[in-house]
């Protein structure tokens, strides 16, 4: 794949998927080549979406090695070809991040989300040397990881800017602060795709993106790809109206959920359960989900008309 060819992997909805688990929280392989084919027949295939595999919301960090990879090659081959699968690995030194992304290259992954080596304290210099060395030992299209929210992941506009000629750094995961505003985009967007990891669909999409991490497409793909369809028609009211109504209805349940217990996929985990997926619960330390709110769950997305109350 050429650059842009490694670009166009990033586009659309980018569906988070969790790890599927047993009951005893061993991986459910099988699970997740299900899930695979589900998500294509439902529309999340190349052109319109991605998968994202193994990121934080996937418990990457808290799988073991042969899980992580092998999460990744069942994926793929379970997608046989018609939607692109994305890996992601993690705050690793230098040496082991280009040691996964070999790993996942070998698989078939066709693009690698990468966070910045937050336990070296990396100063902006440090962040630029990694994502050139991972660029030039690897043949795979990265997705920088711009998480400024932990201690030493933030990453300025100017660092992001000097990395246009990296041949495979070719996507930023966007999350705009004080040293990488919104305004910076124009430019980046010229050098990277831009996905959101955010809620302002449709503002991001007015000033350059080329997509956006869903938050539910993964549970139910029509209201992502409706969304995105209308986004990239410019009908951003239709579009608004569309995100608003789920945000509305999803607010306080998620901040309940989030609230009773920590963990990335503990929501979308219950969101994809409440939907018949049956996909377990995060490994602990994280709760599992309630009765209760599983049964609140239940009622917002029947009031969405996601699920048949009969059901």
């Amino acid at each position: 794949m050429n650059r842009q060819q490694k670009r166009d992997v990033y586009q659309g909805v980018i569906g988070v998927t969790v790890t599927p688990y047993y009951d005893n929280y061993e991986v459910n392989y099988g699970k997740m080549a299900d899930l695979t084919k589900w998500w294509i027949s439902n529309g999340l295939v190349r052109g319109d979406a991605a998968l994202k595999v193994c990121s934080v919301m996937g418990e990457a960090p808290q799988l073991r090695e042969n899980e992580w990879i092998n999460m990744l090659k069942t994926t793929v081959d379970a997608a046989e070809g018609k939607v692109d699968i994305i890996g992601g690995t993690h705050c690793k030194d230098t040496l082991r991040t280009i040691e996964d992304l070999k790993k996942a290259h070998d698989v078939g992954v066709v693009g690698m989300q990468v966070a910045p080596p937050l336990f070296n304290d990396p100063n902006q210099d440090d962040i630029l040397r990694y994502y050139e060395a991972l660029s030039e030992n690897s043949d795979i299209g990265i997705m920088v990881y711009q998480n400024h929210w932990y201690n030493y992941s933030a990453i300025n506009a100017e660092t992001l800017l000097k990395m246009k000629d990296f041949e495979n750094i070719v996507c930023i995961k966007w999350a705009s602060f004080p040293g990488c505003p919104d305004e910076s985009m124009e430019e980046l967007g010229k050098y990277f795709n831009l996905i959101e990891n955010g809620n302002d669909r449709v503002g991001f999409h007015k000033r350059g993106g080329d997509g956006f991490l869903d938050k539910t497409a993964v549970a139910y793909p029509p209201h992502d790809l409706q969304l995105w369809k209308f986004l990239e028609q410019k009908k951003y009211s239709e579009a608004q109206e569309l995100w608003d109504t789920e945000e509305s209805s999803m607010k306080e349940i998620t901040a309940k959920i989030s609230a009773n217990s920590g963990g990335q996929a503990r929501m979308k985990k219950a969101l994809m359960n409440v939907m018949g997926h049956e996909v377990g619960e995060q490994r602990p330390p994280t709760l599992p989900i309630s009765e209760s709110e599983r049964s609140e769950l239940r009622s917002v997305v029947i009031g969405l008309g996601w699920l048949d109350p009969n059901c």
